[in-house]
C-alpha cells in the first residue's frame, strides 16, 4: 500500500515563487495548494486542512505573520505546522514567536527549503480533504502547470 502524499499549501504574492515552489515540492513527492496572499491563505486552509503551510511574511491584503495568528486561533488549523519564510532577520524572531515551526531566510536553496518542510511534517497525518489547486485574489494571475 502506498503511502498517502503530503498536502502543503503555499502561500506567496509572487507568481513565480509559487511557480517555483510548487515544481520543487511536487519533484519531491508532495501535493501542493497555492494562495497568493495572507487572507486566501488562511481560507483555503479551513477548506482543505494541509498537511503543512509554507507562507511568505510580506504579502498585500493579509501578511504571512497575521495570517499565522488567524491560523493559530482557529481550533481547525491550530495544529498544521506552519513554516515561514522571508528576507527580514526580525520577522524570524516574530514568526518563531507566533507559532511557525520553523523559518526560512531568503535567499534559500531548494534543500534548504525541503529540509524546513520535511522537518516540521515530521509527525502523523491528520487531515485527508481533497486540495484544490489554487486560491488567488482579484489581483494577481495564477501559475501555469507544466
Amino acid at each position: 500500500m502506498f503511502a498517502q502524499r503530503k498536502k502543503v499549501l503555499i502561500v506567496d504574492d509572487d507568481v513565480q515563487i509559487l511557480a517555483g515552489t510548487m515544481l520543487r515540492l511536487e519533484h519531491a513527492g508532495y501535493d501542493t495548494c497555492l494562495a497568493s496572499d495572507g487572507d486566501l491563505g488562511v481560507r483555503l486552509a479551513q477548506q482543505v486542512l494541509p498537511d503543512l503551510v509554507l507562507m511568505d511574511v510580506s504579502m498585500p491584503r493579509l501578511n504571512g505573520l497575521d495570517a499565522l495568528v488567524r491560523l493559530r486561533s482557529d481550533r481547525r488549523t491550530a495544529q498544521i505546522p506552519v513554516v515561514m519564510v522571508s528576507a527580514s532577520l526580525p520577522d524570524q524572531r516574530t514568526a518563531l514567536d507566533a507559532g511557525a515551526r520553523f523559518f526560512v531566510r531568503k535567499p534559500y536553496t531548494s534543500q534548504d527549503l525541503l529540509s524546513a518542510v520535511e522537518k516540521a511534517l515530521d509527525g502523523p497525518n491528520r487531515f485527508n480533504l481533497p486540495c484544490s489547486r489554487f486560491l488567488e485574489s482579484d489581483s494577481h494571475a495564477s501559475p501555469s502547470k507544466a
